[in-house]
């Protein structure tokens, strides 16, 4: 079975994948420059971090076909502790973020993405895909007809082309047809040499030259946690989005191991910490990529071609990948969620909606995903709250009254439950019936503890009866209404 899993993931699609890795790698080498300018660094840090996180994670990653690589949601955390204390402090965080995020995998943390909701999800596909526009029209702002008119034309190959031919991906056509067509006819306009210098040799093993002290890990703790819970965060979203893609599943902890090995990998090679990145991911899936083969492809192609072609490489025109870019971001927001908002429930839209409102107006992945998921978590206790109700009955024969409570008691239905009982009834018997409740927490306890007193002391004699073994189980822990010395803190004293 492993056998054939593992045939399937690297030689079930070898020309597909081949040619996918090839489209994402040439799409990959300048943002990976764009995002070490944006983190305060030579370009060559980005590119090496590329090359090596897209080539571990293709080994080890627990979703094939998923491209991992130098992110500008991590460069963004990255422009302060570079600003102050250099390069070197750098490669050290992004050593111990590898171990925090190898760690994370060990801990089996992948596993938290079951509490994301659907809605987050959503919200966080069309941020990125609105962030990954909205980088590219500095490129389009100030320029002469030719950008545009390469851009179209990119544009135009992207879409087109598939009615011609399926089998070349059409992103690989046009930048490469593209860059052709500049060159022949001596377009002059921005290309990738623009951006930066590209790196004429291979990375090699250095370990970051900084003081084993105990200020150093001071230093870079603070940075190498925040970049560890975005890239897991950034990559595990796109992981599930990949898993959509392609209707497979994924590994979510091994994905966490790779991603970390892969990190302090890139340490050790020079390169800034990465993590998955969907527009690329996107790329690789609607270029017909689905194997590890791809990721490898990527990242092996990538450093090739900066080192041995780098002259090549750096006559690629930016509009052919801008069009490259706005093809993704097309292809990676979900449509359909617009439609949706009418018929969808208002909770459900609020959730997406402020998940995109924070993601592109902070530019920090963590924070949208983070405001998503409590909202989320908060419309769903309210939602759940309101399914637990009280029905009283009256037995004159024995002066009873008797409440039966139906539903789930929390901490947002404790107080709903407690409104429902008329304490001041007189009557001699009281009957609290929990048959067909279910106690979750020390709220819905330290509710029924308050009940059971008020009563008590309004002269009735109080009877438990239905509680399932879970709610006995916690109830007899945390409840105090049967402890005389704990009695009076469950009124606060009075």
């Amino acid at each position: 079975m492993l056998l054939s899993s593992t045939r399937r993931d690297w030689l079930g699609n070898i020309r597909g994948d081949f040619l996918a890795g090839i489209v994402v790698a040439l799409a990959l080498i300048p943002e990976a420059i764009a995002f070490s300018i944006i983190a305060g660094v030579d370009p060559k840090v980005g590119l090496y971090a590329s090359f090596c996180i897209a080539v571990v994670t293709a080994v080890m990653g627990g979703r094939p076909g998923m491209i991992s690589a130098a992110t500008g949601a991590m460069a963004l955390l990255m422009v302060t502790l570079v600003k102050e204390h250099g390069l070197q402090y750098l490669l050290a965080a992004t050593v111990l973020t590898g171990v925090f995020q190898l760690v994370a995998g060990y801990l089996k943390l992948g596993e938290l993405m079951r509490f994301v909701s659907r809605s987050v999800v959503t919200g966080f596909v069309n941020a990125l895909a609105i962030l990954i526009f909205l980088a590219q029209i500095p490129e389009l702002i100030d320029v002469t007809w030719h950008v545009y008119a390469v851009t179209l034309a990119g544009l135009a190959i992207i879409y087109l082309f598939p009615l011609i031919n399926k089998t070349i991906p059409s992103p690989l056509v046009a930048i490469v047809g593209l860059t052709c067509a500049c060159i022949y006819f001596g377009i002059d306009i921005r290309t990738v040499g623009d951006l930066g210098e590209l790196p004429d040799t291979l990375p090699i093993f250095l370990l970051p030259d900084v003081p084993l002290a105990w200020q150093t890990l001071t230093i870079i703790l603070p940075y190498s946690a925040g970049l560890a819970i975005v890239g897991l965060l950034e990559s595990l979203m796109t992981a599930t989005i990949v898993d959509d893609l392609t209707d497979t599943s994924s590994d979510k902890s091994r994905e966490c191991k790779a991603q970390g090995i892969a990190n302090i990998g890139a340490g050790f090679l020079g390169g800034m910490a990465g993590c998955a990145m969907i527009g690329q991911s996107v790329i690789n899936v609607k270029s017909g990529g689905r194997g590890r083969l791809s990721t490898l492809v990527a990242g092996s192609f990538l450093l090739t071609l900066v080192v041995f072609f780098e002259q090549q490489v750096s006559l690629i025109p930016m509009a052919a990948l801008v069009a490259v870019m706005i093809m993704v971001s097309i292809g990676t927001f979900n449509w359909s969620s617009i439609r949706n908002l009418r018929d969808h429930p208002l909770s459900s839209s609020s959730v997406m909606i402020s998940t995109v409102i924070v993601v592109v107006w902070s530019h920090n992945l963590a924070y949208g995903v983070l405001v998503g998921v409590l909202l989320a978590a908060l419309f769903f206790a309210n939602k759940v709250g309101h399914f637990m109700y009280v029905i009283s009955e009256f037995d004159e024969s024995t002066d009873t009254r008797i409440y039966s409570v139906m539903g789930q008691v929390f901490f947002a239905s404790a107080e709903k439950m407690l409104a429902t009982l008329d304490f001041k009834e007189a009557v001699t018997n009281i009957v609290i019936d929990l048959t067909r409740a279910h106690f979750w927490d020390i709220t819905a306890v330290g509710a029924l503890d308050k009940a059971v007193v008020k009563f008590r002391r309004e002269g009735a004699s109080v009877q438990i009866i239905g509680l399932n073994k879970a709610s006995e189980t916690i109830i007899d822990r945390f409840g105090v209404h049967d402890k005389p010395e704990e009695i009076e803190k469950v009124l606060g004293g009075h």
